[in-house]
C-alpha cells in the first residue's frame, strides 16, 4: 500500500511557531464541543471541562484542537450567533491559555470566527464551505481556512465523489477570488454532512482522488459518524474501532488531518498507518534497516 500521489506538491506551514510538513505524516485534531446537544454526547458546557479535555489532547499526541459551539448534526437547532459566541469564546480564551498548539473554530458564522480569532484561535473551520463572510474574515486575518463540502439534500445528479470534487474546486476558486491565500486552505470532502451512507462510503474508498485532484492539504473527519451505525449497527457510544478503520485508511489514502473525538486512541491508529503506508519517517530511525515492500526470496 502506498500514499496517494499529490496534484502538487504542498509547501510546509508554520502555525503558532509548529512546522507542518504535508505529505510527511498525519495531523491529529481533536474535538471539543462546547454545546450541550453534540452528536455524540462528548460536548462540554464548563470551560474547566473544556480546558482538562485540551490538555488530555495534548498530552496524547494531539496536533490540533478543534472548538465548537454549535452542533451540527441532522435536525439540530439553530443557534443564534450570540448564544454561540458565549458558549466557545470563553473557552477558546481559556484553551488558548492552557495549551500551544494551534486552535481552530468551528462555525460559518463570521462575527463568532473573528471574535474566536481574537481570543486566541488561529485557524477556521467552516462546515458550509467558502461562506463570503467566513472568506472575507480569513482573508483579512490570513488565518487557514478549512473548505468542507456541505449540502442540503443529498441529491447527486452522477459520480458523487466528482460532484464533491468540482465543488470543492469552486469553492477554493470562491475562497482565493475573496483574497484567502492558496496556502492557507485545508479541504474537507465532508464526510456525514449531505450525503448518505454509500455516498459517505464511496467517498472514503475513493479518497485518493482528493489528494490527487486538489493542491491543499486534505482533512477527514469520520469521528463516531451515523456511516459507521449503519455500517455496524453499533450506537454512537460504540464506535471507536469502526472510527479507527477509517482514520487508518484515511491516512493511508493520503488524508493530510484527522478530525477525531477518541485522541489518545486514534494517534496510534496514525501511526501505524503511516508507517505501513510509508509516510513515517520514524522506519528511518531503527538500527537494522528493513525493506518492509521486499517479498521474501
Amino acid at each position: 500500500m502506498q500514499p496517494s500521489r499529490r496534484a502538487a506538491p504542498i509547501p510546509a506551514w508554520t502555525l503558532r511557531g509548529r512546522r507542518l510538513e504535508w505529505g510527511e505524516r498525519a495531523y491529529v485534531m481533536g474535538i471539543i464541543n462546547a454545546t450541550p446537544d453534540s452528536f455524540s454526547g462528548d460536548g462540554l458546557v464548563d470551560v474547566s471541562a473544556a480546558v482538562a479535555r485540551a490538555m488530555d489532547f495534548v498530552a496524547a499526541g494531539a496536533d490540533f484542537i478543534d472548538i465548537g459551539g454549535e452542533s451540527t448534526r441532522p435536525g439540530h437547532r439553530p443557534v443564534p450567533e450570540e448564544e454561540e459566541a458565549r458558549r466557545v469564546l470563553p473557552v477558546v480564551k481559556a484553551v488558548r491559555a492552557a495549551v500551544g498548539v494551534p486552535i481552530s473554530i468551528d462555525t460559518f458564522k463570521p462575527s463568532v470566527a473573528l471574535a474566536a480569532l481574537d481570543a486566541g484561535a488561529d485557524a477556521i473551520n467552516c462546515v458550509w464551505g467558502a461562506v463570503p463572510g467566513i472568506v472575507g474574515v480569513a482573508a483579512r486575518s490570513n488565518a487557514p481556512l478549512v473548505i468542507m463540502h456541505n449540502r442540503t439534500a443529498a441529491d447527486y445528479s452522477g459520480d458523487v465523489v466528482r460532484e464533491v470534487i468540482d465543488s470543492l474546486e469552486r469553492s477554493i476558486r470562491d475562497a482565493m477570488d475573496g483574497g484567502v491565500a492558496a496556502d492557507r486552505i485545508i479541504v474537507d470532502p465532508g464526510i456525514g454532512f449531505g450525503k448518505t451512507p454509500a455516498q459517505n462510503i464511496a467517498i472514503l474508498n475513493r479518497l485518493a482522488e482528493f489528494a490527487e485532484r486538489l493542491p491543499h492539504p486534505l482533512l477527514v473527519g469520520t469521528s463516531r459518524k451515523s456511516f459507521l451505525g449503519f455500517i455496524t449497527g453499533l450506537p454512537v457510544t460504540d464506535r471507536l474501532c469502526p472510527t479507527a478503520a477509517t482514520v487508518a485508511l484515511a491516512v493511508a489514502s493520503g488524508a493530510d488531518i484527522v478530525r477525531v473525538h477518541d485522541v489518545r486512541e486514534m494517534v496510534p491508529v496514525v501511526r501505524v498507518a503511516e508507517a505501513i503506508s510509508g509516510r513515517s519517517s520514524k522506519l528511518d530511525d531503527l538500527s537494522t534497516k528493513v525493506d518492509l515492500y521486499k517479498r521474501p526470496s
